[in-house]
C-alpha cells in the first residue's frame, strides 16, 4: 500500500448537515486523537438543541464578555460558523497537550460544500441527526450567528 492510499484513508467527510453540534463535537475529536484527517463541510447546518430564544440570548450574553484592558488577550468569539464549530471542537480537545495541539491541526471545517470536495464521499451521521433525535426546539448554527452579526454565507 503506498503512501497516498493511507493517506486517503486517513482523511474523512463529513457532512454537518442536521448534526447536533455537541455530539457531533464529541465524535470528531476522537476521530482527531486517533490519528485521522477530517475535514467538516455545511457547518452553518449544524444544530444546537433547546429553545433558541434562550440560545440567541445566552449567546449575546456571553459575547458581552472581554477584556476592557488588552482585547488582543480574548476570550474571542467567532461569528463565522465554520471558526465557530472549530473552536466547539478544540474545546473537547486536550488544548494544553501537544497531542491535543497536533490533532487540532488535522481539522478543516467549511461553510457549505466547497468544490474540491463536491464529487468525494460524505459521511452522515445518522444517528445524530437531530429530526430523529431530538422532540424539543433546535436552531441551526447559522442562524444563531444571523442572529449575533454574521452576515451571511460565501459562495464557492
Amino acid at each position: 500500500m503506498s503512501k497516498e492510499n493511507t493517506k486517503q484513508n486517513e482523511l474523512l467527510i463529513i457532512d454537518a448537515t442536521n448534526v447536533i453540534l455537541g455530539r457531533l463535537g464529541a465524535k470528531i475529536a476522537k476521530l482527531l486523537l486517533n490519528g485521522k484527517k477530517v475535514v467538516i463541510v455545511n457547518a452553518e447546518k449544524a444544530v444546537i438543541s433547546g429553545n433558541p430564544e434562550t440560545i440567541i440570548q445566552k449567546y449575546k450574553e456571553r459575547w458581552g464578555i472581554h477584556s476592557r484592558t488588552n482585547p488582543r488577550k480574548g476570550p474571542f468569539h467567532y461569528s463565522r460558523p465554520d471558526l465557530f464549530v472549530k473552536r466547539t471542537i478544540r474545546g473537547m480537545l486536550p488544548w494544553k497537550k501537544t497531542r491535543g495541539r497536533e490533532a487540532y491541526k488535522r481539522l478543516k471545517v467549511f461553510i457549505g460544500l466547497p468544490p474540491e470536495y463536491s464529487d468525494a464521499n460524505l459521511i452522515r451521521f445518522e444517528d445524530l441527526n437531530a429530526e430523529k433525535r431530538l422532540k424539543h426546539k433546535w436552531i441551526y448554527v447559522g442562524d444563531l450567528l444571523k442572529n449575533l452579526g454574521w452576515k451571511g454565507i460565501t459562495e464557492y
